[in-house]
């Protein structure tokens, strides 16, 4: 993980990619990561001459940093030895603040690229939020094409590099073929992660068929750590995730986690509960519920208001972490102000981009059809509740209408 990005690294992950294609989805080995030894092999099932021949083969390759690669290589090795690296865990466990990021667009609908490395620098400098989670409900990333959802990872990639900590790329689709295409290319720009949303129109009817969709989606790239963005009130897949978490790495090796976007506590509190030995990122998504969902076991958050509000949201998360209960408390209640103020109003993606647009000074410009763009009234009105709260500085608000958070 300490190697540069360079475009040898990146062939590199290319032919880890290959390699664990080869083993995993061409011949049914459940090999996720090193050390790579013949014992080992033969344990998981490759017993076919051909095939442990051709797995040592590319063993036989090691790697030496800046050198260039043949056909095959093994990253995190040394020449002549097997790579020891986990190949489908993430650096370190995606845990704290996870941004939903917004795709920003000109007001003729086009993608606005150019903003995002001043987006980039605002979420880590001013809200000190450094993950991300990509072209997921906040992103509109079902409302772009294949090719602008791959356009868009590869900026957020590009523009991160060094600065943010993981970069989770959703690659969920209607189509498995289109979900495969996009799991791969996210293995092939570098992101840390991928996520897949169950399919919605023919939709899975049981976790047998859900699984098989979203382990399909994960074979095609092997090397990175899978996610679950469970979301039922958009999908209408009302599979409970506790029932989906039950024997999942048995059946998708890569799984690491879920994103967890429903306000059924019970359910989530029984993912956490019955895979306490797992060691799963439990990353929860509706944003004025995230301290009771702390509580229960939650190691971090993803949401659409981390865009803005990241900066108060990580003081409740550092009040929480010293104990200091009553602090975290007033913080949620803080938030819930705001955002309960917003929900009557109406408030969705693209409400989410105005209220971007004011906070952090970058346009996010209007959603893409059939969403409508937020009306003047419900920004001024947006506008005026957060300067009550004091996330906006002002100094023509008077005194008694301010309502502002300690």
């Amino acid at each position: 993980e300490n190697l540069p990005p360079s475009k040898t690294y990146k062939k590199h992950l290319l032919l880890e990619n290959k390699l664990l294609t080869f083993l995993q989805v061409d011949h049914k080995i459940p090999v996720v990561a090193g050390p790579w030894t013949e014992e080992k092999l033969r344990r998981k099932g490759a017993q076919d001459a051909e095939v442990l021949g051709k797995a040592k083969q590319i063993l036989k390759v090691g790697y030496t940093e800046g050198a260039e690669v043949g056909d095959v290589a093994i990253p995190g090795g040394r020449a002549g030895q097997a790579s020891t690296s986990s190949m489908a865990s993430p650096k370190k466990k995606l845990q704290g603040l996870v941004a939903a990021t917004i795709t920003p667009m000109t007001e003729h609908g086009e993608i606005n690229f150019s903003v995002i490395g001043r987006y980039v620098d605002y979420l880590v400098e001013e809200q000190g939020v450094k993950n991300i989670f990509v072209n997921g409900t906040t992103g509109e990333g079902l409302s772009l094409s294949i090719s602008e959802r791959c356009r868009v990872a590869e900026e957020w990639v590009t523009e991160g590099r060094n600065k943010l900590d993981q970069i989770v790329i959703h690659v969920g689709a209607l189509s498995l073929k289109e979900s495969q295409e996009l799991a791969q290319h996210a293995a092939k720009i570098g992101a840390d992660g991928i996520a897949v949303i169950a399919p919605f129109f023919l939709k899975p009817w049981n976790k047998d068929v859900l699984i098989n969709f979203l382990k399909e989606v994960a074979a095609a790239a092997p090397a990175l750590p899978f996610y679950y963005y469970h979301i039922p009130a958009l999908t209408g897949v009302k599979i409970r995730a506790e029932e989906l978490l039950d024997g999942i790495q048995d059946k998708i090796p890569t799984f690491q986690g879920l994103k967890f976007s429903d306000t059924d506590l019970l359910d989530f509190g029984q993912c956490v509960d019955q895979n306490r030995q797992q060691q799963f990122a439990f990353l929860f998504g509706v944003d004025e519920q995230l301290l009771s969902a702390l509580v229960m076991g939650a190691t971090g958050a993803v949401g659409s208001t981390y865009n803005y509000l990241g900066k108060k949201t990580n003081q409740m998360l550092e009040a929480f972490e010293r104990k200091d209960f009553s602090s975290a408390l007033n913080h949620q209640f803080c938030i819930q102000r705001f955002i309960n103020f917003v929900v009557k109003l109406g408030f969705g993606v693209s409400q989410t981009k105005a209220i971007m647009t004011l906070v952090s000074g970058i346009p996010m410009g209007p959603p893409r059809l059939p969403l409508q763009k937020a009306s003047r009234e419900f920004t001024d009105n947006a506008e005026a509740k957060l300067k009550s709260l004091d996330f906006l500085s002002f100094t023509d608000l008077k005194d008694g209408n301010l309502e502002a958070c300690s």
